[in-house]
């Protein structure tokens, strides 16, 4: 075991082991009832949930696959799909949608079939954020919407997007179950014992489930593996931002110069002494003229 997983005390649910051990088991499908419950607000009450095969092809061979991290359906027969979004991606909303069309059609009948549909929730957990116009706007659910009257177009289509970074709240800001999952999935791997906040029965079986000391050897290196793949992708991910901060740092003291050196041309300095002050290049200056 690494010293990594010697210090911490729980799984980090942005791993692809850890996301999974703690809502794609059916042993601790209790946690993903109580999860998704918070999720809708009291407007659904889900009883129990059936674990479905997270890969699918499409209509045909030819289609491009799509794999769920977990996929699960009610007792209505609605459809659930989860997403742990690690990190942002261009087409983001985009993929988005394409996956909420695979537990649509799959409910396609042959023969005489009038078209009617259970409900598809597509929840995304994300590690970035989409929308920097609110910092406090992190619970994002969206449906089809009339934009003239602005009321509900089709409410079986719902898709819930959750940005991560944007939850901030302390221990003692907790008001709901919704705010106490959040506060779990913001900071389970930082954590050393159980919040006293957390006192519902299904947090003792979380923080069981996610106690790392408790693996077995085969799930420690599964574990160990998911933690390198993530720490890459976050180690990428930095760097790639690093560099485009000082990319952005460069080009903005660039265009100072440019604006100091064209300042000096209007009051007449010559072109050496403008490039010994500002450390443009005459080439640079020329651009300017």
């Amino acid at each position: 075991m690494t010293d990594k997983l010697e210090r911490d005390r729980y799984v980090n649910p942005y791993t692809d082991f850890g996301f999974k051990i703690l809502f794609g088991t059916e042993m601790n499908k209790e946690l993903l009832i109580s999860f998704v419950n918070s999720l809708l607000g009291g407007k659904e009450v889900i009883k129990d949930l059936a674990y479905l095969n997270s890969e699918h092809l499409g209509t045909s061979e030819s289609d491009r696959k799509a794999v769920f991290d977990v996929y699960c359906e009610n007792e209505k027969g609605e459809k659930i799909l989860i997403e742990m979004q690690r990190g942002e991606q261009q087409f983001f909303k985009d993929r988005s949608l394409y996956y909420s069309t695979f537990p649509i059609r799959e409910q396609g009948q042959k023969g005489e079939w009038n078209y009617h549909l259970k409900a598809v929730y597509v929840i995304g957990i994300l590690n970035f954020t989409f929308d920097d116009s609110c910092n406090n706007y992190y619970h994002h659910e969206v449906k089809l919407v009339d934009m003239i009257t602005k009321e509900v177009f089709y409410d079986k289509l719902t898709f819930i997007y959750l940005e991560m970074p944007k939850f901030n709240k302390r221990e003692n800001e907790l008001r709901d179950m919704f705010d106490k999952w959040l506060f779990v999935l913001r900071n389970l791997s930082r954590l050393m014992s159980r919040p006293e906040a957390l006192q519902e029965r299904v947090f003792t079986k979380l923080f069981e489930a996610a106690e790392i000391a408790k693996f077995t050897k085969e799930q420690y290196e599964a574990y160990e593996d998911s933690l390198k793949v993530y720490r890459d992708w976050k180690n990428t991910i930095e760097t790639a931002e690093l560099k485009a901060e000082k990319k952005g740092r460069i080009k903005g003291k660039m265009e100072e110069k440019k604006e100091m050196a064209q300042k000096m041309l209007q009051r007449g300095f010559s072109l050496d002494d403008i490039a010994a002050i500002t450390g443009l290049s005459k080439a640079d200056i020329d651009n300017i003229i």
